[in-house]
């Protein structure tokens, strides 16, 4: 299989510092005992099991670094998405919340609401949130896993496919015109309104900071699975993530820089270059929207505006952003599925594919690698965001299901 070059554009960020201490303004944010709390939680519920790590040495040969491993969010419990681990962990937060605050009731344990106790004093609790696809998946599910009832706001560009992936858990769907943002902006006048606990994993559309933090704390899960799946004598020298409104690379980049502090990787976030609100902030220095439609490929990292709670941890702690075009990510799509040489085959969806797209695209543009300091010895992390989210995308790029694909492993 051969490798297309595609163009990428990339600012580095001037403001990041590798030996900066991750400091008390983040960690309001994001914070170490905040993930200890999440993991707990969270590997307490059904299927719960770490994510593949999965070591890909005939695309590293391909691209001349020292090895590639991809994490493969498509095995994320039945979502398919990393999204599981943010959605859902604030659902379980808000609903234990309110029976603290409402009823008195505390101590109250993610086992206890599974097995249906207070279900009398949660079922008419309603959680919303506007989405893409994967976030609103994961919100609609927790709330279905935990007993609460759900709203989610789709707009224009969300598939069918999605939409059922989301109503198959019982959540009513709300459809709305325009973009992504405008059904965040939506969703939040309306949740407020009608006293609506608001999901979001953005504080772009209005509304507090609490839910956004707790989404964001589920997704650090994640690097600390990848961080004890690593061969433990190799140090990781850098880690692709997609972007969207920058919860997931916040939520990686912050876990990161307080774990490992001046040893930490470098952090490249990938985005769409129809929705590179994160490339054109990190350029200006501040929050910068990015005018005019963002629809692309990718459809989940469609966002044409970055999550201002995400901002402080992304300004500080990402080193690199890429922004690629769309038949980028269509074509690693096909790499993973197929592979080189031995590699195990991978399934992949299109936000699932930017990251491997992005250093694809960085380690075969001789200037681009030297500026991202991809060598031989690389050490590299990709985030596979998402599998097969949508099953007819997949499809009609691939030429196989995700089914017949994972059947030649």
């Amino acid at each position: 299989m051969d490798i297309t070059q595609f163009a990428a554009r990339h600012v580095h960020n001037s403001g990041a510092d590798s030996n900066r201490v991750y400091g008390d303004t983040e960690k309001q944010i994001l914070n170490l005992a905040a993930f200890a709390d999440a993991a707990a939680d969270i590997s307490s519920w059904p299927d719960y099991c770490p994510t593949p790590l999965v070591r890909l040495p005939g695309l590293a040969g391909k691209l001349g670094v020292g090895y590639v491993h991809h994490k493969d969010e498509g095995k994320r419990f039945q979502l398919k998405s990393f999204k599981a681990l943010g959605g859902a962990y604030a659902v379980l937060k808000i609903l234990q919340r309110h029976l603290r605050d409402r009823h008195d009731l505390t101590g109250i344990s993610p086992s206890d609401l599974l097995t249906g106790d207070h279900r009398d004093l949660i079922r008419d609790v309603t959680v919303a949130t506007a989405t893409d696809g994967n976030h609103g998946r994961s919100v609609a599910w927790g709330a279905n896993m935990f007993g609460c009832k759900c709203n989610i706001y789709l707009h224009s560009h969300v598939s069918d496919v999605r939409e059922n992936e989301i109503a198959r858990f019982g959540a009513r769907i709300v459809r709305t015109n325009g973009n992504y943002d405008t059904s965040v902006r939506q969703c939040a006048a309306d949740a407020a309104a009608n006293n609506w606990h608001l999901v979001a994993d953005t504080t772009a559309g209005g509304g507090d900071t609490k839910s956004p933090k707790l989404v964001m704390q589920g997704y650090t899960v994640m690097a600390q699975e990848f961080l004890d799946q690593l061969p433990r004598r190799e140090a990781l020298s850098h880690v692709f993530i997609p972007g969207g409104v920058g919860g997931i690379a916040a939520a990686i980049a912050a876990h990161l820089r307080e774990r490992l502090g001046g040893q930490c990787p470098r952090i490249v976030v990938v985005e769409p270059g129809k929705a590179d609100c994160i490339y054109r902030s990190i350029e200006a220095g501040e929050l910068t929207k990015v005018p005019g439609d963002t629809e692309t490929f990718m459809a989940c990292l469609a966002a044409g505006e970055v999550s201002p709670l995400a901002w402080p941890i992304l300004h500080t702690c990402i080193d690199d952003v890429l922004t690629l075009p769309d038949d980028a990510a269509r074509e690693a799509m096909q790499i993973l599925a197929f592979g080189f040489a031995d590699d195990p085959r991978v399934v992949a969806g299109e936000s699932g594919a930017a990251a491997t797209a992005g250093l694809i695209a960085a380690a075969l543009d001789p200037a681009l690698r030297k500026t991202v300091g991809l060598n031989q010895g690389s050490r590299i992390v990709t985030i596979g965001s998402e599998g097969a989210t949508d099953a007819d995308t997949y499809l009609r790029v691939v030429g196989k299901t995700a089914e017949q694909v994972e059947a030649s492993m």
